[in-house]
């Protein structure tokens, strides 16, 4: 089933599969890629922080039946999104995971970019961006599993084992960008503030700014209204869906 949320932009796809392949890169004239890299060497000047990492991008996404998606992706690098801002060019839609880790009363945990990331003060879930297979592996659905856990635990110190997390639905948003949201199986309040309280105090011992900031629990969209800053596009929709199905 598909449902599209007019008033946040947003489409959202309930699947059990994901089927996935591989493609190119679409190239860009001269023109384009020095226009990109200007976009790109401005931005970092503001953020030296950003980093131009290998990434996947999304090139198609479509459903070849009611509860499986087909997505094509490709392998870029952040730069490869600054042509968002190039007059005339286009960007492949992002690509990234998230998980909707619950506490046992039925909130949702929501965390806070820190100032030193692409969106800082924003509030979204726990997930990044997918990256690439290495050599000799394979993007395919165990792979987006293990992604989806390694960052739960890397940004929130909640390590939940592969098996426990389950597709759980698929978002395409801002840029038409798309988001694969896993549900983790719920846990009690105490155990989530303080495994997120020590993976921050484990990242500042390193000398290094967290990726998230703060997070706070959530029962309903109306809960997000009091927060201040930014919120994902895709936030509101899915903590109301997980509400509904408490």
């Amino acid at each position: 089933m598909t449902e599209t949320l007019p008033s946040f932009g947003l489409e959202l796809f309930d699947v059990d599969r994901i089927r996935l392949k591989e493609v190119s890169e679409p190239p860009l004239s001269a023109s384009a890629q020095a226009a990109r890299d200007r976009v790109w060497d401005l931005a970092v000047e503001a953020n030296p922080d950003l980093f131009d990492g290998p990434v996947v991008a999304c090139a198609e996404l479509k459903q070849a039946a009611p509860s499986v998606l087909c997505l094509s992706w490709a392998a870029v690098t952040y730069r490869h999104y600054a042509l968002r801002r190039v007059p005339g060019a286009t960007a492949l839609p992002s690509l990234f995971v998230n998980v909707v880790q619950p506490v046992e009363d039925g909130r949702v945990l929501v965390a806070r970019m820190s100032t030193s990331t692409a969106a800082p003060g924003r509030w979204q879930l726990p997930g990044g961006s997918v990256e690439p297979p290495g050599a000799d592996e394979v993007l395919d659905e165990p792979a987006l599993v293990g992604q989806a856990g390694r960052e739960l635990i890397e940004e929130v110190g909640i390590d939940v084992p592969a098996e426990a997390l389950r597709l759980w639905v698929v978002t395409r948003g801002e840029n038409g960008s798309v988001g694969l949201t896993y549900l983790a199986p719920p846990l009690p309040e105490a155990v989530v503030r303080e495994a997120f309280d020590e993976a921050v105090a484990a990242e500042r011992a390193r000398g290094h700014e967290p990726e998230l900031d703060a997070i706070t629990l959530v029962r309903s969209p109306e809960d997000l209204i009091a927060l201040a800053g930014p919120r994902a596009d895709y936030l509101a929709p899915i903590v109301r869906r997980y509400a509904a199905s408490f």
